[in-house]
């Protein structure tokens, strides 16, 4: 399915845009251009609305990037509980610096604001599911689960 099925599926749908865009992104990991000028014209906005929406929100992302988002709070909880160490951990097994994606388009390494689960410092996200308590250790048991 192309990203033009994808939109249309939601362009009765008040609000859809942003529905539109989480699917469109789900399956591209994240909003082509052209994709954001479909949803202009499917939801009749101006094309710097449909841009608005695409990079107002942290979640969507308009650079290519991996397949397998991963996100570490860098809030202050997760930074006294190590987080700095995680990063480290995550750039080491993946070769790649925070901001960048592997070169085989697997994964992408993101920094997020707080995700709400400040009792289990430091918490990392692939594709939205946290993990708690991670330790530079346990980096490489989590990320197979995505090989």
């Amino acid at each position: 399915m192309e990203y033009q099925d994808i939109i249309a599926n939601y362009g009765d749908t008040p609000g859809g845009i942003i529905q539109a865009f989480h699917a469109v992104q789900k399956k591209f990991s994240y909003l082509p251009e052209d994709a954001i000028v479909e949803a202009a014209k499917v939801f009749k906005i101006p094309v710097a609305d449909a841009y608005g929406v695409a990079t107002f929100y942290s979640m969507f992302s308009i650079k290519a990037r991996g397949q397998n988002v991963i996100r570490i709070c860098e809030s202050a909880p997760c930074h006294i509980h190590g987080a700095a160490e995680v990063v480290a951990a995550l750039e080491r097994e993946l070769g790649v610096p925070m901001g960048e994606s592997t070169g085989d388009g697997l994964f992408a390494l993101e920094f997020t604001e707080c995700v709400g689960q400040c009792q289990a410092t430091p918490v990392i996200t692939i594709n939205g599911k946290p993990y708690f308590d991670v330790t530079p250790a346990k980096i490489p048991a989590i990320l197979a689960g995505y090989r």
